[in-house]
């Protein structure tokens, strides 16, 4: 007999109907403004799209109408990629030598702030919390007050105007942050894990490699990420610890500027250029973004 007929016969009640979920159409606005503040909300959301918009629409604008362009608000009659073309052939070994630098660097780092990041929260030890906020007192040191000792030291390894100096310098200035944000990652995962681990004969080393690098690729984009984008628009470095051969491509697009003139055409579309990685990386690893930065925030 069926459930609906026991139900019947059970209560003397017949079944009540069972009504289909009315599903929400993926045309169907999922918010919208019905309160005068909401309304306010939404003007001043869009009035600061607009705003931060304005510039990327210059950039892009001016990088289509070729090289001689005057940068303006006014849209591009035709569109000539030859402001590209002459872009690509100045930058185009300096975007190199920013890879051979961003990569390694953000690897190694994020690499041993994981390192460092499970250590301080997984093993806790006297002094731990001292050696943590000295850690943290790396990432306020601004970069103009050691710029000098950094170079006299450099010079002294004879690293000064290398590829390999400069990754050493992102490496050792990343470690505070990389360690900040897998630090509070490692927090989120249950101590018992790394107890079952210890219980089975894992040491220090093989838990971290085993059980808790495979969990740590959200903590890994956040640092990544953000160690990626700040190596790779860095100028300053790039300035100082590297020689001409070795420039990042961020010293190479500045020196785009003419002495008596600028071809903003050109400029801008090597500025264009500067910028794609860093756009591509947040829009490949972005969806593993915002839970890595959260992690930690709520115990």
């Amino acid at each position: 007999m069926s459930t609906a007929t026991d139900t019947t016969l059970e209560t003397g009640l017949p079944p009540s109907p069972v009504t289909p979920r009315k599903r929400r159409s993926h045309l169907e606005p999922h918010w919208r403004p019905r309160t005068p503040w909401q309304w306010v909300n939404l003007i001043a959301c869009a009035a600061l799209l607009i705003y931060f918009a304005f510039p990327i629409y210059v950039i892009i604008s001016t990088a289509l109408k070729g090289p001689g362009a005057a940068a303006g608000l006014g849209l591009p009659t035709s569109i000539d990629m030859s402001g590209f073309n002459l872009a690509w052939g100045t930058l185009k070994g300096n975007l190199w030598n920013s890879v051979q630098i961003a990569v390694p660097a953000t690897i190694i780092s994020c690499f041993l702030g994981a390192l460092n990041g499970f250590v301080l929260a997984k093993t806790p030890f006297r002094g731990a919390s001292l050696l943590f906020i000295l850690m943290m007192v790396g990432m306020f040191i601004p970069f103009q007050a050691v710029i000098i000792p950094l170079f006299v030291f450099l010079k002294a390894l004879a690293l000064q105007g290398t590829l390999t100096g400069i990754i050493i310098v992102h490496i050792i200035y990343g470690l505070p942050f990389a360690t900040l944000i897998m630090r509070n990652y490692y927090e989120t995962i249950p101590d018992a894990i790394v107890e079952a681990a210890t219980v089975d004969g894992c040491g220090l080393l093989r838990t971290f490699f085993q059980v808790m690098l495979p969990l740590s690729m959200p903590g890994f984009v956040v640092a990544g990420i953000f160690q990626f984008t700040n190596i790779w628009n860095d100028f300053l470095f790039g300035l100082i610890v590297t020689s001409q051969q070795t420039w990042p491509v961020t010293v190479r697009l500045n020196n785009l500027l003419g002495d008596t003139s600028v071809d903003y055409g050109t400029l801008m579309a090597g500025a264009l250029m500067v910028a794609a990685p860093t756009v591509l990386v947040y829009l490949v690893l972005g969806r593993y973004f915002i839970g890595g930065l959260t992690a930690g925030s709520v115990k």
